[in-house]
């Protein structure tokens, strides 16, 4: 079974993308902020992360895929970066780690 972790600090996106999600066979696990989704990551080696872009706290998305894609451990991590804005609005320096793909839609459907 695929596992898939949403770092989402909105509960009710969080609850869409996951309604979403349980239509397939998926092991699905939720982290509210960067830092516990990194540590959640690192705790559930997820297939795939759903990763909010903009969020409060210590570390926002582009920090949280940074250092998954930095640490040997975790890069193998394939990393959806979803934001509610345009990619310029999010554009990012060169030296950031790419992430697999962006979205601009909350929710996100992954096969």
């Amino acid at each position: 079974m695929k596992k898939i972790l949403i770092v989402e600090d909105q509960p009710d996106i969080r609850k869409l993308i996951r309604m979403t999600l349980e239509f397939e066979d998926y092991e699905i696990h939720e982290a509210a902020d960067g830092a516990f989704g990194l540590r959640m990551a690192s705790a559930v080696a997820p297939d795939l992360m759903l990763l909010d872009v903009m969020m409060p706290g210590e570390l926002d998305g582009l920090q949280v895929c940074q250092r998954i894609k930095a640490d040997p451990k975790l890069k193998h991590i394939k990393v959806v970066l979803l934001t509610a804005r345009g990619r310029r609005a999010t554009a990012r320096p060169a030296s950031r780690p790419v992430p697999t793909t962006t979205s601009s839609s909350p929710s996100a459907r992954c096969s």
